[in-house]
């Protein structure tokens, strides 16, 4: 669809509406009465949700440029089928091909004073090239005071289709070195800087240094506790036993092209997963959901 079909179609006055990057790339700009987001077609990829009263809840780079077929550096992008590296040793782009797809819009409503919006993916001349090409994926949102992101994978293939999956969420802060998260405590994790080595969380996680975790086994909620903007931000989360803790710290971000030098400091990635060891294996016919769950508590000052 045009912009013109997507406005006819999905378009709700004053509240959904379908533009274009000076790029070309199409986004819903959204306005609720309890918050505001922004999603991109491109990986279906929510680059802002801000509740009323709040500042912006989600951190997106200032350096990132919308281009077709390149990763938006921040926001939520969605991992699929694939975390990092791709899991059976083949080749293919970092974090899959979810996140740098056209996705489809399927349904956009206004339900009491929330928007509920769905996009789906199914198999392109990309995923055909690296083996995918019997799946089907939709990815509701339901954005208002809270923000509930749903990911469903349906396998329509013979054979079981295993994959990883995450909602790569960065979530801003005012001072990194101020916050921590709470949740994780007496979880196993691998730690990606110091060679994949299985490790304890002892209490609550603090960024001292460059960050990149991977903690196994659990459902857990986490409270990401934002001390300069007095708030915590509450991820809830349902069918994913994986979550994911990453920041690149001063020297990290410095070999990043698509970050400020000083962006590290101003989020925090917090993400629901299925991943390492506890990928899906999906039996034909089968469909999985991933869900989580996003609200903030406090006053900002």
């Amino acid at each position: 669809m045009d912009l013109i079909e997507l406005n006819e179609h999905f378009g709700l006055p004053g509240v959904l509406t379908f533009r274009a990057t000076s790029g070309g790339l199409f986004y819903a700009d959204i306005t609720t009465p309890h918050a505001s987001a922004t999603i991109f077609l491109q990986g279906a990829h929510v680059t802002a949700w801000q509740p009323a009263g709040h500042s912006p809840v989600l951190f997106t780079s200032h350096m990132t440029e919308p281009v077709a077929g390149k990763a938006i550096r921040g926001g939520v992008p969605i991992c699929f089928p694939w975390f990092g590296d791709r899991h059976d040793g083949k080749t293919g782009p970092s974090h899959g091909f979810a996140r740098i797809q056209e996705w489809t819009v399927a349904f956009a409503a206004l339900a009491g004073d929330d928007l509920h919006i769905t996009f789906t993916l199914g198999p392109t001349d990309l995923s055909r090239s690296l083996g995918f090409d019997q799946f089907r994926v939709a990815y509701q949102l339901i954005i208002g005071s809270s923000l509930t992101m749903q990911l469903t994978v349906a396998n329509d293939a013979q054979a079981p289709l295993v994959f990883e999956e995450a909602l790569h969420t960065y979530y801003a802060v005012g001072d990194i070195t101020q916050a921590n998260l709470t949740g994780l405590e007496d979880v196993s994790y691998l730690d990606k800087e110091d060679g994949l080595k299985e490790k304890i969380q002892r209490g609550a996680v603090a960024i001292t240094g460059p960050t990149d975790r991977v903690y196994l086994d659990t459902a857990t909620t986490c409270l990401l506790h934002d001390t300069i903007n007095n708030r915590r931000i509450v991820v809830a989360k349902i069918n994913s036993n994986v979550t994911v803790v990453w920041n690149p710290w001063e020297s990290g971000a410095a070999k990043l092209h698509d970050m400020r030098a000083e962006e590290w400091k101003q989020f925090l990635a917090v993400e629901a997963a299925n991943a390492a060891r506890d990928f899906i294996t999906l039996a034909p016919g089968a469909a999985h959901t991933m869900q989580a769950h996003v609200t903030v508590e406090g006053t900002e000052t």
